[in-house]
């Protein structure tokens, strides 16, 4: 059985992000989509509310499950006996720093990394991207579940 890790802040989650997962999914016979958990960061979404909206993200697959994780990915991947991580690269700029990311994670644990490009209709979403676009009214409908669109305007709202 092959397993593979999605790791991610995904705040919020995004239909990018779906995708990714989506399409490992499809490629390995479970697929674990891991939060990271920093204290230090301070997202605009707890983690257990990003946890719930990709569990409602992920309930159509069988295949797949949502986690937490602290620390190194590379013990989160041992522990949970994968081995592959999966990463979606929206651009060069995405490869140059996953490529040094994934060079890392082989060298500590021998975990190999698994790039899978962004489908070019999302290339361009990224959670910080979509944030900025509705905190100034813009419509992100189509770049999120539409069940993330509601609490993304109130939290953004609720922000001085």
């Amino acid at each position: 059985m092959h397993k593979a890790v999605c790791p991610g802040s995904f705040d919020p989650v995004t239909n990018g992000h779906l995708d990714i997962v989506a399409r490992a999914a499809r490629v390995f016979d479970e697929v674990v989509v891991a939060v990271l958990v920093n204290e230090a960061k301070r997202g605009l979404f707890s983690v257990d509310e990003r946890v719930g909206m990709l569990a409602e993200a992920v309930s159509d697959f069988d295949n797949v499950e949502v986690a937490t994780f602290e620390g190194l990915l590379v013990d989160f991947c041992r522990d949970r006996h994968a081995v592959a991580v999966v990463k979606g690269l929206r651009s060069g700029g995405d490869f140059d720093y996953e490529v040094q990311m994934a060079q890392m994670n082989e060298r500590l644990s021998g975990v190999q990394t698994v790039f899978i490009p962004a489908s070019p209709a999302l290339s361009f979403v990224a959670s910080s991207l979509v944030k900025e676009v509705a905190r100034f009214g813009g419509d992100v409908s189509g770049l999120v579940p539409s069940y993330v669109l509601e609490p993304l305007r109130r939290r953004l709202s609720e922000q001085p």
